[in-house]
């Protein structure tokens, strides 16, 4: 394999929109087979669990439930692991390793008969989820260069939230038809194809030599860090709890027929699409003010929401919105979890996919929660609204300890761009 010196001075334009390409359809299909599962379920318990789906749908439904869970614990587990683990490793062949058990994973979890094997291959297929954005991510913003680190991030991102708006119901109707096994091949495909793309575009770049995994977990005793998993475990929460049950919300309280759902998904996605890159862009201006302008929109879409989707009009715009403020705080999160961390790069770029797909498990756990309560099917956008206020309250407190600390210490920068408060 040829070596190319690290960073994108040595790179061709053409060369480095083929290589964040590449990285970007990584995240396109770990889009893709994240919540195709969603609008597949009821296939799912059919097939996996026909005993319990003849005597109760329900019941098997949320059963068939437990795979979106398995895959949310993988990507939990995994992501810290791998980064700290593997920090050393030259930036490629993790990709192409991650890619590697993407492929098998989702493979596996088409092919396997059982219900119990099929949750472990969703299992095992999540765990290279997050490190493969953190690697992903690292080597997005070295191509980019100074200054553009979030575009960087945002770029890879990008993929995961097109997936919403194109893969995800293709392939949900691909499932539909075909059964929901070839829809799961399908994502392999995808897989498999980025790991070509990858292998072809991607820059040779070398691991860090001196990490360790002592010191990328060093990461998780500084208060900063769980500020800023916070925000995103608690503050992302606001959205799940109103995407997971978007569906019923369109036909129950809407009264739109169940046809225009993946409309609202479409538009849903469209609006994750433009934040994010918005959020990449803005993150590189100010991660501060970024963060505080995209939790207040975020915020005040829930609140529109709430009082306007029994409109049509309103539903769409309240989702369209929901979904651009909160996709616009992933990467500008990212970038906060890369800068307080240090020298722990590797396990930061990570960590910030487990920290959402948390916020996708309270989300819908508390959503649902409400909805079985008999609150309706409106109560978890309020329940979005109370997750949210949590998360812009944990990003104050974060500014506040680091306007205290400056007061205390000097600052110090890093490369990264990252700086550092250190006590006198």
């Amino acid at each position: 394999m040829t070596h190319l010196p690290d960073g994108p001075t040595t790179l061709s334009p053409a060369r480095i929109r083929f290589a964040l390409l590449a990285l970007a359809l990584g995240g396109f299909g770990i889009g893709s087979t994240e919540f195709v599962a969603m609008g597949l379920l009821p296939n799912i318990a059919q097939d996996l669990l026909p005993g319990v789906y003849a005597q109760s749908p329900e019941e098997a439904n949320a059963a068939a439930g437990w795979i979106i869970s398995a895959y949310a614990l993988g990507v939990v587990v995994g992501a810290p692991t791998i980064a700290a683990a593997a920090a050393r490793w030259p930036r490629k062949r993790l990709l192409l390793a991650l890619l590697t058990a993407f492929t098998l994973g989702t493979v596996a979890s088409a092919l396997l008969p059982t219900f119990e094997l099929v949750l472990v291959a969703r299992f095992l297929a999540a765990v290279p989820h997050g490190a493969y954005f953190g690697i992903a991510s690292l080597v997005a913003a070295s191509l980019m260069g100074p200054g553009k680190r979030a575009r960087g991030v945002a770029l890879v991102l990008s993929g995961l939230t097109i997936a919403n708006v194109v893969g995800v119901p293709a392939i949900t109707w691909l499932g539909q038809a075909a059964g929901w096994r070839v829809a799961y091949l399908a994502v392999a495909g995808i897989f498999a194809l980025t790991f070509v793309a990858v292998a072809l575009a991607v820059p040779w770049q070398a691991g860090d030599p001196y990490a360790t995994m002592k010191r990328e977990l060093r990461a998780f005793g500084r208060a900063q860090v769980w500020f800023a998993l916070g925000m995103g475990a608690i503050g992302f929460g606001g959205l799940f709890a109103v995407y997971s049950y978007v569906a019923p919300l369109a036909t129950e309280v809407t009264g739109l027929p169940p046809a225009m759902v993946p409309v609202v998904l479409i538009v849903f996605g469209l609006g994750m699409t433009i934040g994010n890159l918005v959020g990449g862009r803005l993150a590189d201006w100010s991660v501060r003010r970024s963060m505080y302008v995209f939790f207040a929109v975020l915020a005040a879409a829930l609140v529109l929401l709430g009082f306007t989707v029994a409109n049509p009009v309103g539903l769409f715009t309240g989702v369209f919105l929901v979904g651009a403020s909160s996709a616009a705080l992933s990467p500008t999160i990212q970038a906060r979890l890369m800068d307080v961390a240090r020298d722990s790069q590797s396990i930061a770029a990570a960590l910030n996919h487990s920290a959402l797909n948390i916020g996708n498990s309270l989300g819908a756990l508390l959503g649902g929660l409400a909805i079985a309560g008999g609150l309706g099917y409106v109560a978890p956008i309020w329940i979005g609204l109370v997750l949210t206020i949590a998360g812009v309250l944990l990003t104050l407190a974060s500014f506040a300890l680091d306007r205290s600390r400056g007061r205390r210490g000097v600052v110090v920068p890093y490369a990264t761009g990252a700086v550092e408060v250190v006590e006198p």
